[in-house]
């Protein structure tokens, strides 16, 4: 995929890419640190070690719709928080 505000792939990061994947193509760094994070309910495939949370296996926010994905996730979050 091509650069733009939806996606980046920075194949110059000595850590690119940061996660096993099968086409490193469309491997997206646009969010190298996870926003949903903080998120109880994030959608994604974590683990809980030692009471952190890990995302290792987690490529929402590396797949070519993650940004899409993370930004409906946070309005929601954000809807929900205002509700209470």
């Amino acid at each position: 995929m091509e650069n733009s505000y939806r996606f980046f792939r920075n194949t110059d990061c000595k850590y690119f890419p940061c996660h096993n994947v099968e086409d490193s193509e469309e491997f997206n760094c646009m969010f190298c640190y996870c926003p949903l994070y903080l998120l109880d309910d994030c959608g994604g495939k974590y683990v809980i070690n030692n009471g952190v949370k890990d995302c290792s296996n987690c490529l929402i926010p590396h797949r070519p719709k993650g940004y899409d994905y993370i930004l409906n996730k946070l309005i929601e979050a954000n809807n929900s928080k205002k509700q209470k």
